[in-house]
């Protein structure tokens, strides 16, 4: 048997559970006794996207069925970068996204989650968003869009997958490299890394062609689960304690279509907005709960972790900077909400940013 194969097969079990949680009955009586939702999330497969379904499948219930969720993996309906038009135009009435893919619309979106050697702790983001007020950001953007942003959802951080050892940064110089895109791969292109695009299903097949040779994704569960450890021999980490020098916490959101959220009665606002908090907490605590099954599957399967040095923390934190401050000032409101964050990292709570690496640049607000 051969590892896609194994891979494959594996999927399969995997979406067959999830389809058990969507049985037709239990749609056609959310549909008939309440407000049914077309709601899809980025993940394609594993941990992720069955917690995610999961939790979908509890709505109906927790509402006494006057709103349900029907949930639908990635590509289900639309591919991962067309979520968004989808919701504006009804197709979908919510999405679960990588807050990262609204970047293209929304260019504040970049910093709306983790940026390279940023904010590294979920405890972080929320008071960013709940305690600094990037919430009220993120909703006053996303309305201009025709959407409505719920709250973010913590997940993991981003971990590296790869063909060869990777020992220092100096080792991703020329190599091809799937990363999100935008300021992640800008960092990586600056210390000599071939990057491209490409939605977390294509990764595997990408990297079993050899079309690429290192993948960034999200977390070991999830990873294994999509079957990494098939196409890839080693796992690249940052140095004890910190598992991703480039997206120490990713961030996940709901979004929902403005004229499917205006439909909701004031009291179910309220739920979803709550019930937003309950699925991060829960969605994070399962993924980090998965993450240690996984690392024992990964060695049996003889996948090699590296890790990069605190001088490779320096050196990036260097390339990073003035990357983040070019980013900020392509558009005034990623300056403000980039501005809130800077504050916060260099302030006696963080002190993560040397204000002297600052020294010179300015941020245009």
């Amino acid at each position: 048997m051969t590892r896609t194969t194994n891979r494959r097969g594996a999927l399969r079990t995997l979406a067959g559970a999830g389809a058990a949680t969507l049985a037709a009955p239990h749609i056609a009586g959310a549909q008939a006794n309440g407000t049914t939702w077309k709601i899809q999330t980025s993940w394609p497969g594993g941990a992720g996207l069955q917690i995610f379904k999961d939790w979908c499948a509890s709505i109906q219930e927790k509402t006494d069925g006057e709103l349900s969720f029907q949930a639908f993996g990635a590509n289900d309906v639309v591919g991962d970068f067309q979520l968004f038009d989808a919701v504006k135009n009804g197709v979908l009435d919510a999405v679960n996204p990588f807050t990262i893919y609204a970047q293209g619309i929304i260019p504040a979106a970049t910093f709306l989650t983790s940026i390279p050697l940023g904010l590294r702790q979920p405890s972080e983001f929320d008071t960013f968003y709940y305690g600094l007020g990037g919430l009220d950001i993120a909703r006053e953007l996303y309305a201009a869009q025709g959407m409505y942003f719920v709250g973010p959802v913590h997940h993991d951080a981003n971990i590296i997958h790869s063909k060869v050892p990777i020992r220092s940064i100096d080792d991703f110089a020329g190599r091809k490299m799937r990363l999100p895109g935008g300021m992640v791969a800008d960092v990586f292109s600056e210390i000599g890394a071939e990057t491209t695009v490409l939605p977390g299903s294509e990764i595997f097949p990408a990297l079993e062609k050899g079309t690429i040779d290192v993948a960034d994704y999200v977390g070991p569960a999830v990873n294994y689960a999509l079957g990494f450890s098939q196409v890839t021999d080693y796992i690249v980490m940052g140095p004890p304690g910190f598992m991703s020098l480039y997206q120490p916490v990713d961030i996940m959101d709901i979004t929902v279509g403005q004229a499917a959220w205006d439909n909701l009665s004031p009291k179910m606002k309220q739920f979803v907005e709550m019930e937003t908090h309950v699925y991060s907490d829960m969605h994070y605590a399962a993924i980090q709960a998965a993450d240690q099954e996984a690392w024992a599957k990964f060695e049996a399967d003889g996948t090699e972790v590296t890790r990069l040095t605190q001088d490779d923390v320096d050196l990036m934190t260097e390339v990073a900077v003035p990357i983040w401050f070019d980013y900020a000032n392509r558009d005034p409101n990623a300056a403000r909400v980039f501005k809130i964050q800077l504050d916060y990292m260099q302030s006696g709570s963080l002190g993560y940013v040397d204000p002297a690496l600052t020294e010179g640049l300015e941020l245009k607000i």
